[in-house]
């Protein structure tokens, strides 16, 4: 008995087990099949995509002056408001003048005195003449009368000179600026002795109306895209001289710059090329020194093959891959090289031909050799758009829906 009732046991579990698994067959073989997963697709397609570099710079004034005293003296007052606007022309010091009218008052005697010197001499050199025709007097008398009076007027035109300088000296008492932008710190103040051999400036000003952003670009990487522009590769943008700027935080300038010039030798230290774009400034945004980053595009690429960012898969080697849709509606997994960024999308360089299907949304439910129902994809931004004319071509069928009840009472 002992040896017979585990014998039984073990007989009916078998046989429930049978039972069950007969149950399970017979209820996978009466369940409907799963529908396809619903995802959105794209078809892929050539176009052209702009080469937009994006390269570090900094923000530099246009003009730079220095302003410096052209004479000696002490200065008695500043007229200027630091960091203010000022134009060429304005006084921005005022040296003491006086020391300088005294001799504009001394040059101006000492001119008075030459001409009366010249005159005494020219009426000297005629009367000398006029004797000589009469031969009273030698022709000794009458050269040396003739060189008196060119002495007389050399004299003269040193006075005058020496006139013109003191005017000169005392019109430079007025430091004035020599071009028109913003003025920095005064860093001189009233009472100091200048000098016009020093080499402390009084002022700073700086032009920032346009303004000048250098950056810079490896001298590879603008080698190859002169090649490829010349072998045909990439095709020149007629707008290819105009620059965008970024702040540091990643906001977008508001206005538009222009490509200046490129350097024409590298940097032996960094192998970098100089570059300088140039940009309106109106409300004084960007300042000297400024970080910044520039936008430059350099050409457009021909026959790229563009997807969306959010459809590019990472495998756990982190090798690039898209879910692709072949002619019956099943997933492959595609191992693809995706390049650089335009806007939301990638360039894929190798893996991928045009019209073919990727799938962008609904990644969540599917996997490789899965039956999918593609559907065109929509960006977010285009939504609202399409709804709202969907619901424009649907007013009319409302309208006249709700019209044929009033006609029929009528």
């Amino acid at each position: 008995m002992r040896i017979i009732r585990p014998i039984a046991i073990a007989t009916l579990g078998s046989l429930l087990f049978l039972a069950g698994c007969q149950k399970e067959e017979d209820k996978q073989a009466g369940a409907p099949a799963m529908p396809p997963t619903p995802v959105a697709v794209i078809t892929t397609k050539s176009e052209e995509a702009p080469i937009m570099n994006e390269l570090p710079g900094r923000i530099a004034a246009t003009r730079i002056a220095e302003v410096r005293p052209r004479i000696s003296g002490i200065i008695v007052e500043r007229v200027f408001e630091q960091g203010s606007i000022v134009n060429e022309g304005d006084v921005l010091y005022r040296i003491d003048p006086e020391p300088f009218r005294v001799q504009v008052d001394s040059a101006e005697g000492t001119l008075r005195r030459a001409k009366a010197v010249q005159l005494q001499a020219k009426q000297a050199a005629d009367r000398q003449e006029q004797l000589k025709k009469s031969n009273v007097a030698s022709a000794q008398q009458f050269d040396d009368a003739v060189a008196q009076l060119a002495a007389a007027d050399a004299d003269v035109a040193i006075a005058e000179a020496g006139l013109a300088t003191a005017r000169l000296n005392l019109e430079y008492s007025e430091v004035k600026a020599p071009i028109t932008g913003r003025i920095g710190r005064a860093l001189i103040t009233e009472g100091a002795l200048v000098s016009s051999n020093g080499t402390e400036a009084l002022a700073t000003i700086q032009q920032l109306d346009p303004v000048y952003a250098d950056f810079t670009q490896s001298a590879t990487d603008l080698i190859r895209l002169r090649k490829a522009l010349q072998d045909g590769a990439l095709m020149k943008d007629g707008n290819s001289a105009d620059v965008a700027l970024l702040f540091d935080d990643g906001t977008t300038y508001g206005r538009t710059g222009k490509l200046l010039f490129s350097e024409a030798a590298v940097d032996e230290t960094t192998g970098q090329v100089t570059l300088r774009g140039e940009f309106p400034n109106p409300d004084n945004d960007l300042l000297p020194g400024m970080y910044v980053r520039v936008q430059l595009q350099q050409g457009i690429q021909k026959n790229a093959i563009l997807v969306p960012q959010q459809s590019v898969q990472r495998d756990t080697a982190g090798q690039a891959q898209l879910y692709v849709v072949n002619a019956e509606n099943i997933l492959e997994v595609r191992r693809v090289n995706v390049g650089r960024a335009v806007d939301q999308r990638f360039i894929v360089t190798s893996g991928l031909q045009p019209g073919e299907k990727i799938v962008v949304e609904g990644f969540q439910k599917i996997g490789p050799g899965a039956t999918v129902a593609p559907t065109d994809w929509q960006p977010a931004g285009q939504a609202p758009a399409e709804k709202q004319a969907a619901e424009a071509a649907e007013a009319p069928a409302v309208a006249s829906e709700a019209a044929e009840p009033a006609a029929k009472a009528n």
